[in-house]
């Protein structure tokens, strides 16, 4: 085990100098477990991607069979592939007039890059606006309207003509005129800490979009799915965008993105020029089957409604004097102690104590909960007294 340990730090490329470093040898349902033999219950999985727990059996099915028929056979859009078609087709299925042609692709920033180029293409113009406190991804588009220039100083220059406006101001509004392409924002801001929208806002967004001709971008990349105890955030304002961003859950444990508008406009990408964006690798079908399969778990076990009950459940139990506020809806929650310190001694003690908690980037001062959407009264009770008694020997 500890040469395993020394391998993972030598031959892995780090992303910090402090990894959790958690052995896993196996996950399901709501748990992980580790070689030294302990199971965690796991409050994140693994960042809003697995909804459906680890390793549903339906999912695994899925996979399985179509490891038996092909794996990889042309870049995507060449051939006609069965899993690809039917995942659309559901998918279109239960989205609003107007998002019906879906382009798969490899993860939630690529989505967010592909989405960009084509409001580009539809409108003729340049002009991005992001929010404040945004996160949209790593790569050079999706950090250039992610607002965390901590992430970004070492990393310019990255694309022009993109400016932000605060969420939830209605007098940033003005920021969107005819020079604007595109405004990309998360219909609840996750990095940020879990900040809601309010319904006049959102609507008045969607207003001003189409008052300036500006594409309106709906980054659910996290809260797609049944996160948010619906299956899109969007749903729950009324305000529907011009293109959607998936990711994440999207792929039912598997990496994969996708974004979603009309086929009028998905169409401008196939000509003038060819190719208008491509990939190797998106829509392959091993996603492709394993995310259909998560969707129908997603529908059939009425996913999203739990996470609705047990996001309020979480909320009515987490009551503690050190707690200033749970925000968010669903299983998108996050819990607020109003210092960065606290949430490091709650976030490394819950861990010593067998529960799974993450931090947000941007937001040092709270904790996230975003387990699968399949957890249970009895798990969120044992993770909610978890995190009191965290909690409670802080104030002692």
């Amino acid at each position: 085990m500890d040469a395993l340990l020394t391998a993972f730090d030598r031959h892995l490329a780090q992303t910090s100098p402090y990894p959790i470093a958690l052995d896993v040898v196996g996950a399901e349902g709501c748990h992980i477990h580790t070689r030294d033999g302990r199971r965690y219950l796991d409050l994140v999985a693994g960042l809003a991607v697995n909804n459906t727990g680890h390793r549903h059996p339906k999912v695994v099915q899925a996979i399985k069979e179509q490891c038996d028929r092909y794996l990889h056979v042309i870049p995507y859009g060449e051939f006609v592939q069965e899993p690809q078609v039917r995942f659309a087709e559901r998918l279109t299925a239960l989205l609003p007039p107007g998002l019906d042609s879906v382009y798969f692709v490899n993860s939630g920033t690529e989505a967010n890059e592909a989405a960009i180029k084509l409001a580009k293409r539809i409108t003729g113009r340049t002009g991005l606006v992001g929010c404040r406190k945004s996160y949209h991804g790593s790569t050079h588009g999706s950090l250039s309207l992610t607002d965390n220039e901590a992430k970004k100083f070492r990393n310019r220059p990255l694309l022009p003509d993109v400016g932000f406006i605060t969420f939830n101001e209605p007098a940033d509004l003005y920021r969107i005129d005819e020079h604007v392409a595109a405004v990309v924002v998360e219909p609840i801001q996750g990095d940020a800490g879990v900040r809601v929208p309010t319904m006049e806002w959102m609507m008045a967004l969607r207003r001003r979009c189409t008052e300036a001709g500006a594409m309106l971008i709906f980054d659910e990349v996290q809260t797609g799915f049944g996160r948010t105890g619906t299956l899109f955030a969007f749903e729950r304002y009324g305000a529907v965008p011009d293109i959607l961003v998936l990711g994440k859950a999207l792929g039912g444990g598997l990496p994969m993105g996708a974004f979603v508008s009309s086929r009028e406009r998905m169409r401008l990408l196939t000509h003038d020029p060819v190719l208008g964006h491509i990939t190797t690798f998106g829509g392959h079908p091993l996603p492709c089957v394993a995310g259909l399969a998560a969707l129908e778990v997603l529908i059939e076990e009425q996913l999203a409604g739990n996470a609705e009950e047990m996001g309020a459940l979480f909320k009515r139990s987490l009551m503690h004097p050190l707690i200033h506020e749970v925000r968010g809806h669903g299983l998108m929650l996050a819990v607020d102690l109003g210092d960065a310190d606290r949430v490091q001694h709650v976030v490394m003690d819950c861990l010593a104590h067998g529960v799974l908690g993450f931090w947000f980037l941007s937001c040092p001062t709270a904790f996230r909960i975003a387990p699968p959407l399949s957890i249970g009264p009895a798990d969120v009770d044992m993770a909610c007294r978890t995190i009191v008694a965290a909690l409670d020997r802080i104030a002692a």
